[in-house]
């Protein structure tokens, strides 16, 4: 198992005590590309770029985000294995 979906697996167990480093190292485990902004780091996956998340550059973020990145790379999965 990977250092991204041992991420994931805790995510999904406790949504809270998150920080960018940790949506980072996810995010780029599972393939996405980053682009730094403002205040914010926006992830995008090349081969769906229609999977996209924002993430602010906190140390600790609302249980908003962990629930998004679920989703996305939930999504992500379920595209790649149709292919």
């Amino acid at each position: 198992m990977s250092a991204a979906e041992k991420i994931l697996k805790k995510m999904q167990a406790s949504k809270t005590g998150w920080g960018a480093r940790d949506f980072n190292r996810l995010y780029l485990g599972f393939g996405f590309l980053c682009k730094e902004g403002g205040c914010h780091t926006l992830y995008i996956h090349p081969e769906f770029p229609i999977l996209r998340a924002t993430v602010a550059r906190h140390s600790e973020l609302p249980s908003g985000y962990a629930q998004h990145a679920i989703k996305c790379i939930g999504e992500l999965k379920r595209l790649q294995n149709r292919k």
